[in-house]
């Protein structure tokens, strides 16, 4: 795979960075999307496929990207189809901090070191192209302001945003209520991009990842369900509303 487009997980970081602090919004959920962004990078390399609500490898050959190609191994690896809600709640963390690595090995951002309150160490990152950034948020607000469909990778980008809550990073405040609504029903131009989101939730709301426990034995340890979380979603057509996960 050549560097001459971004990756989706590289996009979805990158949306995230502040260039005011240097620090990434939503840090607590960027890692299930990062994982779930990885999905849909795969899919569009035509390395994997989803078969209901599993992802199956279909071809096993390296991409070229050392973050892609290692998540490609650990799915080869499970010998059958998984499910997406299982791939992206295993416990494998430390996403956010891989994919930082890895943009400033690509000289997508840069490290500046500092301290908290004049003790504490701490890494802050600029985006070494504001070019870039604005470009990649200008796709998001171009789909928002058209209502012309996206291309499947803008549209699994926009889903994957909303998913972890950074519609209130992109879109702030009162005024940014109907992007942040728009933003959200961008979801629906992109079936895997939109399967990988609602998994996304899911997980967030402690839902499929209990259940992969008991019937496969394996994962972290789930959160807490939210009460009425499942009752929620059937009545979204699976959809966890915006309201649960922190998008007003």
């Amino acid at each position: 795979m050549g560097k001459s487009r971004r990756t989706v997980p590289e996009e979805l970081l990158l949306l995230a960075l502040d260039p005011t602090t240097g620090t990434t919004a939503q840090p607590q959920t960027l890692d299930l999307g990062l994982a779930g962004a990885q999905l849909v990078e795969l899919s569009l390399a035509g390395r994997i496929v989803p078969e209901g609500d599993r992802i199956a490898v279909v071809l096993a050959r390296p991409t070229g990207d050392p973050t892609l190609d290692h998540a490609l191994e650990l799915l080869r690896r499970r010998g059958s189809p998984v499910r997406a809600a299982h791939w992206i709640g295993g416990p494998r963390l430390g996403l956010r901090q891989t994919y930082l690595a890895h943009l400033e090995r690509c000289g997508m951002v840069t490290a500046v070191p500092g301290q908290v309150c004049g003790v504490l160490p701490t890494t802050r990152y600029q985006a070494s192209d504001d070019c870039t950034n604005a470009a990649i948020k200008q796709r998001l607000d171009t789909a928002i302001r058209t209502g012309v469909p996206p291309d499947p990778r803008t549209a699994a980008l926009a889903a994957l945003a909303h998913s972890v809550g950074l519609g209130k990073h992109l879109y702030p405040g009162n005024e940014g209520r109907s992007s942040r609504s728009r933003l959200r029903d961008l979801i629906r131009y992109d079936p895997l991009g939109g399967m990988v989101a609602h998994a996304v939730m899911d997980v967030q709301n402690g839902l499929p990842t209990q259940q992969n426990r008991s019937s496969q034995g394996a994962g972290a340890t789930p959160a807490a369900p939210r009460s009425g979380a499942r009752t929620a979603a059937r009545g979204t057509g699976g959809r966890v509303p915006a309201s649960r996960v922190g998008v007003r």
